[in-house]
């Protein structure tokens, strides 16, 4: 027998054995899971009365709300495909993106209504606007349709190939790409993760991490799975985090290592005793070593690698400590700690090879592509069949991540396949060079790029955000970084800057840098 591989399947079986206990708290709101899925349910019914039929798109645009969690099980139950749109993009975007993906229903929060009514004589196909609170003229009130709704909606048959959602990427160039994601994807994924970052009906987890990105990593579902409560965050600042957490006990975040440098830079008057213990998730953007040993020893977190794309639902390794790591200084470790680790039990194959498609030897040195197949890899992009033709080749997803494989077996990135600066014939990863130079403690953040140069062909720069109130000279941070690189990669050129330009996802925009500091916000 078979029965359809589905998040769904979470939601049924946590309805049954933890109807009663807390499911979410945000702000004032706080509901068990009997009445969170009544909820669900009571929407489910009211898309199908406003004519949401099964593949059709719903989008959102919402903060980490209770509504916006709601709308992961009310949307997929009837069939429906959820676009969870960034909130923070512009109007612009926000046309862009709803006339691409072709959503009939827009439901929006308070803070962002304003931003789509700018747009909305230019949308072409949704046919009803839905304020998630409060109400508004020429929108239906979310709430108020709840209420009214009865929890009873005609169950559809849902194959595990069904599109889910479909996910947006950021856009560091060009135009976002809507990442088509299956019932099956996700499943796997929530299963993947539980594997290997265990849960439990006692954890308490708190969105750091936007929903809308990648599914909140799938955590939407996988917070649900075992009964664990879902503590919400309109927004994640540091301040708020840290009160947050010991407020509201949380066990577990998920967090890119952009707001771990945050939270790890964030003044210590000013927060309050921080809970040590904490497990954090970490994925994004390959995080530095220095910012691991430092959250690890300071806070007494512990910090569990993962690494994947939207593309790939998204995990597809997981940096799993060994015995023989425990045994190792912290420094050491953490540098361990930092590579992308070892396939997820439940993800399928990965491999590292070269233009001619050849693995790499297991050397540590010899940089190759990550290229991946298996159950969580996506369907293909929405309405674009020749750039999914170009990523997904004989059956391999290219994910474009330069990586070597160390003896161990253990998957490291080196850079994307684009960011890798070529100086003089030789290769120049920038991730090497950002890890070294973020050990300085007065780095808070640094990015490298290559700028062209007359006798090099390309050279490293270097663009660095000091902590506040630190001072640091661009001759003491070359010499720090001589001490620890190589001399070809050493930074030509450090740039000081107030801000690094950022997606809305946290990754930096290089692309950007690349254009010099007239670009950006040189301090």
């Amino acid at each position: 027998m078979e029965i359809a591989l589905s998040p769904l399947q979470f939601a049924r079986r946590t309805r049954k054995l933890y109807a009663d206990s807390a499911a979410v708290v945000d702000e004032d709101t706080k509901l068990n899971y009997e009445s969170f899925f009544e909820r669900c349910d009571r929407w489910s019914a009211a898309l199908q009365s406003l004519g949401i039929c099964p593949g059709d798109r719903v989008a959102y645009v919402a903060p980490n709300t209770h509504a916006q969690l709601e709308s992961f099980y009310a949307v997929p139950q009837i069939g429906g495909v959820l676009v969870p749109l960034n909130y923070r993009l512009t109007a612009d975007d926000f046309a862009y993106l709803l006339n691409h993906s072709e959503a009939r229903v827009l439901c929006a929060d308070r803070d962002h209504i304003d931003a789509v009514e700018r747009v909305r004589p230019q949308l072409r196909t949704v046919e009803q606007f839905v304020a998630l609170n409060g109400s508004r003229p020429g929108w239906l009130d979310y709430e108020e349709i709840l209420n009214s709704s009865p929890a009873n909606f005609v169950t559809p048959d849902i194959k595990e190939t069904d599109l889910l959602t479909v996910n947006y990427t950021s856009g560091t160039s060009g135009k976002p790409k809507g990442v088509m994601i299956t019932h099956r994807n996700a499943y796997m994924n929530v299963i993947g993760t539980l594997l290997h970052f265990p849960l439990s009906a006692v954890d308490r987890y708190l969105w750091t991490l936007p929903m809308f990105h990648a599914n909140g990593w799938t955590f939407v579902w996988t917070v649900t799975a075992v009964g664990a409560t879902h503590i919400c965050l309109r927004k994640a600042e540091p301040r708020t985090v840290f009160e947050r957490i010991s407020r509201d006990g949380v066990t577990v975040f998920c967090a890119a290592p952009t707001v771990l440098i945050l939270l790890a830079n964030f003044p210590a008057q000013l927060r309050p005793e921080v809970r040590r213990g904490l497990r954090v998730l970490t994925a994004g953007a390959p995080p530095a070593a220095a910012t691991i040993e430092r959250m690890e020893g300071e806070f007494g977190w512990i910090l569990t690698h993962i690494y994947g794309l939207t593309e790939t639902a998204p995990f597809i390794t997981v940096c799993e400590l060994r015995p023989e790591h425990c045994l190792l200084s912290s420094q050491e470790r953490a540098k361990i700690k930092a590579r992308q680790g070892v396939e997820l039990l439940t993800s399928g194959e990965l491999r590292v090879v070269d233009a001619r498609g050849r693995e790499t030897p297991r050397d540590g040195k010899t940089v190759g592509e990550i290229i991946v197949r298996g159950n969580v890899v996506m369907q293909g992009y929405y309405k674009d069949a020749e750039t999914t033709a170009q990523v997904i080749r004989d059956g391999w997803f290219h994910t474009g991540d330069g990586a070597v494989v160390h003896p161990d077996g253990y998957v490291e990135i080196r850079d994307r396949l684009k960011d890798v600066i070529i100086s003089g014939g030789e290769n120049i990863s920038s991730v090497e060079v950002e890890g070294a130079l973020l050990h300085h403690p007065a780095v808070q953040e640094v990015a490298v790029v290559g700028f062209a140069h007359e006798l090099w062909g390309e050279a490293p720069e270097a663009f660095v955000v000091r902590k506040q109130g630190a001072r640091l000279s661009e001759a003491e941070l070359r010499e720090f970084a001589r001490s620890r690189l190589a001399h070809f990669k050493v930074p030509q050129r450090f740039t000081f800057v107030t801000e690094l330009p950022k997606t809305a996802t946290g990754k930096i925009q290089k692309y950007i840098l690349r254009k010099g500091a007239s670009a950006i916000n040189p301090q």
